[in-house]
């Protein structure tokens, strides 16, 4: 396939994805001009990091007045798949692709984009990725554009419900893969624990959303890494 083709199928392969974006992004928008943010901003936001939880989290941080290091390690922590996901992709790139054109790409590897990268046959060409990453990203600044600027043009009980968008879908990642996974689900509900506590208990409850959410995290994942190593455990539909 010539570099032309190769772009025209990433961009045609990345409208899905633009279309998911499209509200979660709208979502932000709407959160950030509530809070007092001009929309130039929560435009410069999403145009710089591409990153949905960690930049949800990230954000509410810093309109709550969290320190810079609070804000640095929760978004460390959240966007540390991300480091895991472009070392895995890096084995699908075109062989010959230079290192200046995967550190370039490596912006826009989201988990959406990173799994449909993953899905094409043979290796990822640059023209590709890009065509994959643009669509997305347009429709994830567009989307927090028209957020930020039709919030006050929406009535409360609309904005009420737009405003549980994002942890809808949160719900939807999550939900799928615990009915399938044992792990997945325990995980999980130690994490809901661990927060709930944070939320109620005297003490706990008056530590920061940002260091509850870097606790939570890693406490989470270490119980999953240890309880159920790598191999240790096999989808529901894949035991015999």
């Amino acid at each position: 396939m010539n570099d032309s083709l190769s772009f025209r199928k990433g961009l045609t392969d990345g409208i899905p994805i633009c279309l998911g974006y499209l509200s979660v992004s709208f979502t932000f928008g709407m959160m950030t001009a509530e809070n007092g943010l001009p929309a130039w901003a929560a435009v410069l936001i999403s145009m710089t990091n591409l990153t949905s939880a960690g930049q949800f989290a990230g954000t509410a941080l810093i309109l709550s007045g969290g320190l810079l290091i609070e804000i640095a390690i929760t978004t460390l922590v959240i966007n540390l798949r991300y480091m895991l996901m472009s070392l895995s992709l890096s084995q699908k790139l075109d062989p010959a692709m230079p290192l200046w054109q995967r550190c370039l790409l490596a912006f826009g590897n989201t988990d959406e984009i990173f799994a449909v990268a993953m899905q094409q046959p043979g290796a990822v060409s640059a023209r590709y990725l890009l065509g994959l990453i643009t669509t997305p990203y347009l429709g994830w600044t567009a989307g927090t554009l028209l957020g930020a600027t039709a919030t006050g043009l929406l009535p409360a009980a609309m904005r009420s419900a737009l405003g549980i968008a994002i942890y809808g879908m949160f719900i939807a990642i999550i939900i799928p893969p615990a009915c399938r996974l044992r792990p997945v689900a325990a995980v999980a509900a130690l994490s809901a624990a661990l927060s709930y506590l944070f939320r109620y208990l005297p003490g706990l409850k008056n530590i920061s959303s940002g260091w509850v959410i870097i606790f939570c995290a890693l406490a989470a994942s270490a119980f999953g890494a240890l309880r159920f190593p790598t191999g240790g455990e096999q989808p529901e539909e894949g035991r015999k």
